[in-house]
C-alpha cells in the first residue's frame, strides 16, 4: 500500500490491512525501516545554467568590490522579481514515507502557481 501511494497516514493503512494503528507503526517504522519525511520548500528549481550565470555574476561582484574601496557609494542596484500567488501545502499534505538516508524530496512553487505578477525595486 505505501508503495502505491507514499502519501498515506498510518491510520488509513491500518485500516486498509486490518490491523492496529500501533502494529502498523511499528512495522512500517522498524520492519521496513521508514520514516515520514516532508518535502523541502525552494522558491524555484533552477536550471544548471541559471545557477552557473548566478555564480559568475556573483563573482564579477566580488572581484569590483573588492578592487575599489569607494565601491558602495558609486554603486546603485535594483532588483526585479516575479511575485506568485499559491496555494501552499501544509507540511503533514506534503509528507511521504521514504526509506532511511533517502534525499529529501523538493518541491517548487511553479507546481502551485495560481497569480503572477511583476515586482521592481531600486536601491
Amino acid at each position: 500500500m505505501i508503495r502505491g501511494n507514499r502519501r498515506l497516514a498510518v491510520r488509513e493503512v491500518a485500516d486498509g490491512v486490518g490491523i492496529g494503528i500501533g502494529s502498523c507503526h511499528q512495522i512500517v517504522t522498524e520492519k521496513l525501516q521508514m520514516c515520514p519525511v516532508s518535502a523541502k520548500f525552494v522558491p524555484r528549481l533552477l536550471t544548471d545554467d541559471q545557477k552557473e550565470s548566478r555564480v559568475e555574476i556573483s563573482q564579477e561582484l566580488l572581484a569590483s568590490a573588492n578592487g575599489n574601496e569607494n565601491f558602495l557609494k558609486i554603486t546603485i542596484t535594483g532588483d526585479q522579481t516575479w511575485v506568485y500567488g499559491y496555494d501552499v501545502e501544509t507540511k503533514m499534505q506534503s509528507s511521504q514515507w521514504m526509506g532511511k538516508g533517502s534525499a529529501r524530496p523538493k518541491k517548487s512553487t511553479d507546481e502551485s502557481v495560481k497569480d503572477e505578477g511583476d515586482v521592481g525595486c531600486v536601491f
